[in-house]
């Protein structure tokens, strides 16, 4: 009996073997459409946060909102607004007809099918570090933003799945302003097909935009109108300030169908209270003002509730990520994002000066406080340095590393009987031996576990060898390799002639300055 069980074992490891000789398994996971897989936390009682939106509603209906766009102040005295000089006074019935009409789930249309993007709670979308004045690498060092960063940066955004839209990266400051639009939207319809952005500078750069978008995209004005094909940040300007360009922002995007999310910048103990708690209600209160903008210009606008609160360092007064009372702002949002039901946008990011340990530990902070938080979009997850001065091509690879991990959690574990293994590798394996040879070992090496792009493995005397690099110096090859590699959507060459031809033509009639 013995030997016959000895021999069926014998069997059954030859069977295993041969199966395993098949093509590998392959990886199912999907970086472009992530759920968030962790319970949402909580830093305040639900007596608490039901405390902090009442505030808000009470602040914008007593203390109110200063608005400097008059079309603005218009339409909030329309809606029923009581107006003083700038002020702007919202009864609390004007926001909850808002909250009414605010979708709670938008699908936001990319240049391809399988890039759209759903934002609703639950789901998850990762952008790289947005809005710097500078990018830095280890080669070319820090310098002011250019037209060829601003390319790179794009090129880089693209090749990662784990980014679903397109950030407004780093500042080309050698393209004109009035120029500028035409540049950025121009890189962002050829170089990629992800969820694109748009910047808020005045009604004319916003309408060259979205002629360029519709006419490279083929749509109809009603077809353009009818779903998002782009979006903007509005930040306001705290303390309780919507200044001219974010207003017509606002009222731009309402109108045309297109996203806006809404990003008040509070920090604590400059532009909002001290506390965590008196930061965010303040910026609840900004981002309700915005929302119900938007609802007043046209009923079900898609709209992005956000937050972008942290501390200053109150040695120096400089903004500081990664911080702990950044962590409990996030999840205090994400717990007012939760009582108002709308997708909502947190961030990560850094204030290190360079890619070093002080960078990684406050992106992860930041990271994790937004996951934790339940946030819908998690801006600059990665590459951004010095508080948003600056993005570092190293440090958008090493950013990415977490990220892909975290997209790898999204999928979950599996536990079915193929895993569990009885069959191809429990009863395969003596006392004492190893799993190395196992059906399933053999079946599944090249795929169980995440292949990562920067980390390295290797012993000491292995990667000693190999020249002892840290991994910020292994970053700059795979930024180089991707660039090289240069991997971008196929585009129709007619309509990137006609887009051409439009940008001549404009840049010709003297451009769009941008208004202020």
């Amino acid at each position: 009996m013995e030997a016959e069980n000895t021999g069926a074992a014998r069997t059954r490891r030859r069977r295993g073997r041969a199966e395993a000789t098949a093509a590998p398994v392959q990886r199912k996971v999907n970086y472009r459409n992530l759920r968030n897989p962790f319970p949402t936390m909580d830093v305040f009682s639900a007596d608490e946060i039901a405390s902090m939106h009442e505030t808000a509603l009470r602040t914008l209906e007593e203390l109110g909102m200063k608005v400097l766009l008059p079309e603005a102040v218009e339409i909030f005295r329309k809606g029923g607004a009581r107006i003083e000089d700038e002020m702007v006074h919202i009864g609390r019935e004007m926001v909850e007809a808002a909250l009414q009409t605010a979708p709670k789930s938008i699908t936001g249309r990319a240049g391809a099918r399988e890039r759209d993007i759903l934002l609703e709670l639950g789901t998850l979308v990762f952008q790289p570090g947005a809005g710097a004045p500078h990018a830095t690498d280890l080669e070319r060092g820090r310098r002011p933003g250019s037209a060829r960063d601003y390319r790179e940066y794009t090129q880089i955004a693209h090749y990662y799945d784990v980014f679903q839209m397109m950030s407004p990266s780093v500042e080309p400051q050698d393209v004109p302003p009035h120029l500028r639009h035409y540049f950025t939207t121009e890189v962002q319809l050829t170089l990629t097909d992800k969820f694109p952005f748009i910047f808020s500078r005045g009604t004319p750069q916003v309408m060259d935009c979205f002629q360029m978008l519709r006419d490279f995209r083929g749509l109809t004005d009603d077809a353009f109108a009818a779903e998002p094909h782009c979006y903007t940040i509005i930040n306001t300007n705290s303390p309780r300030t919507l200044d001219i360009p974010m207003a017509q922002g606002l009222i731009d995007f309402a109108r045309h169908g297109q996203m806006s999310i809404v990003t008040p910048f509070t920090l604590m103990g400059a532009m909002a209270p001290i506390t965590v708690a008196g930061a965010i209600t303040l910026s609840h209160a900004e981002a309700l003002a915005a929302i119900t903008l938007t609802q007043l210009t046209k009923p079900g606008a898609p709209i992005c509730y956000g937050t972008f609160t942290s501390n200053v360092d109150m040695k120096s007064g400089a903004p500081a990520f990664g911080t702990p009372t950044h962590f409990q702002a996030s999840l205090a949002a994400g717990q007012l994002a939760r009582h108002l039901g709308l997708p909502w946008r947190s961030a990560a990011g850094s204030a290190a000066n360079l890619n070093d340990v002080q960078a990684a530990n406050e992106n992860q902070l930041g990271l994790w406080g937004c996951l934790m938080a339940g946030a819908t979009v998690i801006i600059h997850a990665a590459g951004w340095l010095e508080g948003g001065l600056s993005v570092s091509y190293e440090k958008i690879v090493t950013d990415v590393e977490v990220l892909n991990m975290v997209a790898e959690l999204c999928a979950g574990a599996q536990a079915g009987t193929d895993e569990i293994g009885f069959e191809n590798a429990l009863s395969h394996v003596d006392p004492s031996g190893h799993f190395f040879a196992a059906p399933q070992t053999m079946e599944r090496y090249n795929t169980e576990f995440y292949d990562p792009i920067v980390h390295d493995y290797a012993n000491f005397g292995t990667w000693t060898e190999r020249g002892a690099q840290d991994a910020t110096t292994r970053a700059t090859q795979v930024w180089k390799d991707i660039l090289a590699a240069d991997k971008r959507p196929q585009v129709d060459d007619t309509r990137v002639a006609a887009l051409k031809d439009f940008i001549a033509k404009r840049t010709a009639e003297g451009g769009a300055p941008p208004e202020s």
